[in-house]
């Protein structure tokens, strides 16, 4: 690749400078917010790909993609612009870029007393490059010793990422080793950096297979320099800063779209196994998880039908029902709907070549083309050959909601399950409709995920327009939360998924992926011991998204009664996720409203305690709720960190308070694991659900966690109907509290917005059995039996 140097301002305006490099190529600075700046290098003076699909100010994007040079959604604040004669300086009240030659940026952030401070800055020995005789590019900066690299969105290993190098190539990895494989499902190259005073974030808008090297590789001819490279495309990159990394990955969010705020049943137990489909009594097989879910007494609101009702003999082929299988998928879905199921149906982007309707495709031209003759690309998939649609092809979305349509929203099933939608297309040159202006794959491999779960989500919202749309995919790109609840893939079941499962959950989290969970139980290789099964589902309830899924090599089916004797456990385990909901439903709230993660490491909320940056298996749900699964077999006592909040934590099980910043270690028999919540939070809970009911969901209790002193807090509880669009014009319940402490008594005031009736028509308010302190609502002192709120009697 060849280094660019030399450089001359060209262009400057009111919201970006263009500067000339080696005569030939553009270097434009944007600033966008004051603490958000973007760099692109538009080679030979044009984009590659003058498009982008990831960034999302304003919303959604067109489906032809956002231009590349638009600047719409951003404030676009103004800078000053300082020439000198070996540097150009831009700068805003909050952050500042120094363009030096040869051509390497260095970055400053404004800290709290006002003094200009080092943020990064790019290699001064060669930053830019590019392959002088075609595709590649690469950008290089300086690696400084006190920074924590985390992001990468879905990555193994541990959550801080220095150290390794990464590569971004979106892969079915079945089986995939949690604590080393890569690359994986996922295209999310965006890094946040994190110092003891600032962080901030680095987003490549490029769409083509790259890599990220964080200190694995040494050159003696530099100094230590982090690289992005990628195969083709563009450099494009956002930097932004932030005072903490909360600030950071909300406003990736911001820049990329909003999280989908998906129907309340989809925070229930979802059931799953390739088992019951590939079964020749696969409708058989399926009703009777209806009934043993009876039987068992376990809560359930949905069940996700693996693409085995597709098949002929041993291959599965989209949109086809097997009818031998599956005799009547429109009884099948009213008997789960009259239970209180849902039910989500696996669809895959690629059409084997033996395919019923695959010639009538081609014959459309809806397949991505081969790049040496105008045929249908083929590639590997599933056992055998296949052409994977292309979704930059408008006739192709609309083959394909059609069939969505017909195929699945006509029969019955709720929602659609994106998968296998990788695009392992490695002719880099075969070539996509584009909208009109064709594009090599190798430019927008990850969009086309994207493009196919935005069909899907249209078609369901087109047949369904009162409802919110819920969907799933496995890959997909920055942007995906815009449309989809995600999980990190085909997991292998041992001890060390359960474990770095975790972690690569929260770096989703921290990469702007919300809406997450895993493979309870491990989806490939041996079936779980009972042991590990108890504590993988125990874990799993604590996540975003709870769904049990299988492939054994044995045949045998993670159920949750798949243990006769820790049966129990996994019932009270799913029980607990039903009494939380209440909790969680907030949470995915906050999520789309407030841009708030769900899953959280403990340092996201206590980067004061330098103890919470250390690699730990503990994290939390939401701002309140601190989990600390068990990990390893065996242990029956879990020892952990309570971070430093001021406040201290109460136990969840026992009430009891303890002081944070400390170790503690807490008993953790198989039938449970521990969990804390921070002192000032209330945890709002409902009773004995066996799957969401809005009408049958008539009881709530508001359970308090007093600080042990003086002091303030402030909590929220978010409900409506659970699945329609009626908050957008009010139609929710928004119950906002404010708690205040002192040494005597505990002064609770409640307020409501919204016209929402939830079919509950008081608050319960517990606090916790040792709390001897006086209690006060709306100023007037009440005794443990009027601890209670009517609702009706609340003001907005």
């Amino acid at each position: 690749m060849k280094t660019l140097k030399n450089w001359c301002i060209t262009h400057a305006d009111s919201h970006h400078v263009a500067l000339t490099v080696d005569d030939k190529h553009t270097l434009c600075i944007y600033v966008l917010e004051a603490g958000l700046f973007r760099v692109a290098v538009k080679r030979d003076g044009a984009f590659s790909l003058d498009r982008t699909w990831s960034i999302a100010p304003e919303g959604d994007v067109p489906w032809e993609g956002r231009p590349r040079d638009s600047l719409a959604g951003f404030t676009l604040p103004g800078f000053t612009l300082e020439e000198q004669d070996d540097r150009l300086t831009l700068s805003t009240d909050r952050l500042r870029v120094v363009v030096h030659r040869p051509l390497a940026l260095e970055w400053h952030h404004r800290d709290s007393e006002g003094h200009w401070q080092l943020l990064a800055r790019d290699r001064t020995t060669s930053a830019y490059q590019l392959n002088a005789h075609g595709d590649g590019v690469a950008h290089y900066q300086h690696r400084a010793p006190e920074d924590r690299y985390y992001g990468l969105g879905e990555k193994t290993g541990d959550l801080q990422r220095n150290g390794r190098r990464y590569e971004m190539r979106n892969l079915d990895a079945m089986g995939y080793d949690a604590s080393s494989t890569d690359p994986l499902y996922k295209h999310v190259p965006f890094t946040l950096t994190r110092r003891r005073d600032v962080s901030f974030g680095l987003f490549y808008d490029n769409l083509s297979s790259s890599w990220f090297d964080l200190g694995n590789e040494l050159d003696n001819y530099h100094q230590p320099y982090r690289r992005w490279q990628a195969e083709s495309g563009d450099i494009d990159y956002y930097l932004f800063v932030g005072e903490k990394v909360l600030d950071v990955t909300k406003a990736f969010v911001r820049l990329t779209g909003k999280t989908l705020f998906g129907p309340k049943w989809s925070l229930g137990y979802s059931g799953s196994t390739m088992h019951y489909t590939d079964a020749p009594d696969a409708q058989q097989q399926l009703m009777n998880f209806i009934r043993l879910c009876e039987a068992h007494q376990i809560p359930c609101d949905s069940f996700q039908l693996s693409s085995g009702y597709t098949s002929i003999n041993d291959k599965r082929y989209v949109f086809h029902w097997n009818h031998d299988k599956v005799p009547q998928p429109e009884a099948m879905s009213q008997a789960f709907h009259d239970a209180g199921l849902r039910l989500a149906a696996n669809i895959k982007p690629c059409l084997l070549q033996d395919h019923p309707r695959y010639h009538e495709v081609a014959a459309q031209g809806l397949f991505v083309r081969d790049s040496a003759c105008d045929a249908p690309e083929r590639s590997v998939f599933w056992d055998d050959e296949g052409s994977h649609l292309d979704f930059t092809h408008p006739a192709a979305i609309a083959w394909w909601q059609d069939n969505v349509t017909r195929q699945l929203l006509e029969k019955g099933i709720d929602s659609t399950w994106n998968d296998n939608n990788e695009y392992e297309v490695w002719d880099g040159e075969a070539r996509c409709h584009g909208f009109g202006s064709p594009i090599a794959i190798k430019h927008i491999r990850p969009v086309m995920p994207l493009l196919m779960m935005r069909a899907s989500m249209e078609a369901q919202q087109r047949f369904a327009p009162h409802k919110r749309p819920f969907l799933i995919s496995r890959s997909g790109c920055a942007g995906m939360q815009r449309y989809v609840q995600t999980w990190s893939g085909d997991n292998r079941t041992n001890w060390t998924s359960l474990r770095y499962n975790i972690r690569m959950g929260l770096g989703m989290s921290l990469s702007g992926l919300y809406n997450v969970g895993h493979d309870v139980g491990g989806f490939s290789g041996d079936k779980p011991d009972a042991e590990l099964f108890v504590r993988w589902v125990q874990n799993g309830v604590m996540h975003p998204r709870f769904t049990i899924h299988s492939w054994n090599d044995d045949r045998t089916v993670n159920e949750p009664w798949m243990y006769p004797a820790v049966t129990p456990a996994i019932r009270a385990a799913i029980e607990l996720r039903y009494r939380l909901l209440p909790y969680l439903y907030t949470l995915l709230w906050q999520a789309h409203a407030q841009d708030e993660p769900m899953l959280r490491p403990t340092f996201l909320d206590h980067e004061h305690d330098a103890q919470t940056s250390e690699e730990c298996d503990e994290f939390m749900l939401g701002r309140d709720l601190l989990v600390a699964s068990v990990v390893e077999p065996g242990q029956r006592t879990r020892r952990l960190w309570l971070p430093d909040n001021h406040a201290g934590w109460y136990d969840f099980a026992t009430q009891q308070w303890y002081s944070g910043g400390q170790w503690i270690t807490l008993p953790a028999p198989l039938e449970s694991q521990p969990m804390l919540v921070r002192a000032g939070a209330g945890l709002p809970l409902s009773h004995r659900l066996r799957h969401v009911d809005a009408a049958a969901d008539d009881r709530r209790t508001l359970q308090l966690y007093p600080l042990p002193g003086n002091g303030v807090s402030e909590g929220e509880l978010f409900e409506d109907d659970g699945e329609s669009w009626g908050y957008q014009q009010g139609n929710a319940l928004w119950l906002r509290w404010e708690m205040r402490c002192d040494a005597e008594a505990i002064h609770l005031r409640f307020r409501r917005e919204g016209d929402y009736q939830p079919a509950w028509q008081a608050l319960d308010i517990a606090l916790p059995v040792a709390e001897q302190r006086a209690v006060y609502i709306h100023g007037q002192r009440v005794d443990a039996a009027q601890r209670r709120i009517i609702l009706a009697d609340l003001a907005e």
